[in-house]
């Protein structure tokens, strides 16, 4: 049923790159640490950089454990599934690195999500993962559902943010500077953008 592949490539870029959501999963080293399990949209947010390099814009949001954990120990795992179609589940389990803002490499990296407008929706970082293990399994038990479109209201609500307003609005935030876990989270205020 499951296979083990050794670069995204072919139906498998396909695949991923067709699907609308995917997750994402990481975890403190703490044993008593929180495990985070997070879904990811927004059409044009995610690139495949090549055959074993995702990556995926960070946006605004109620929390930063991804970009804690990562600043941790790196660990995460990325899966899709079929919703529509036939079965399948695909999973990266990789390694993860949050690329801030004012990182040299961010402007080059951005140019990757043409199909997006990042101001609209409070980018705080670019994750970048890299494949160890690429495996897929059946998805037989995943249901069907049918995607109508993404939701506008991520990007109603913060277009309306600069700079200033969104560091203020994070800084509010019990999850973000911090993880529920007490781990560096999101460097504020926000670095200035490099691009």
């Amino acid at each position: 049923m499951g296979k083990t592949y050794e670069r995204i490539d072919g139906r498998l870029r396909t695949f991923i790159e067709e699907q609308p959501l995917f997750f994402t999963a990481t975890a403190p080293l703490s044993a008593d640490g929180t495990v985070n399990l997070s879904p990811k949209g927004l059409k044009g947010s995610f690139a495949i950089l090549d055959e074993l390099t995702v990556a995926y814009l960070d946006f605004a949001g109620s929390n930063a454990e991804t970009v804690a954990h990562l600043r941790e120990n790196g660990r995460i795992t990325l899966m899709w599934c079929a919703f529509q179609g036939p079965p399948n589940i695909v999973r990266v389990h990789g390694r993860g690195e949050a690329v801030f803002r004012d990182d040299p490499r961010f402007k080059e990296l951005l140019g990757h999500f043409p199909d997006i407008d990042p101001s609209l929706h409070g980018l705080r970082a670019i994750i970048v993962v890299r494949a160890d293990v690429i495996r897929d399994s059946c998805g037989y038990a995943v249901p069907l559902m049918t995607y109508d479109e993404d939701r506008d209201l991520h990007g109603k609500r913060f277009a309306r943010e600069d700079d200033d307003s969104l560091s203020a609005y994070f800084s509010k935030k019990d999850y973000i500077a911090t993880s529920l876990d007490g781990l560096p989270g999101l460097p504020l205020p926000l670095p200035p953008s490099s691009v």
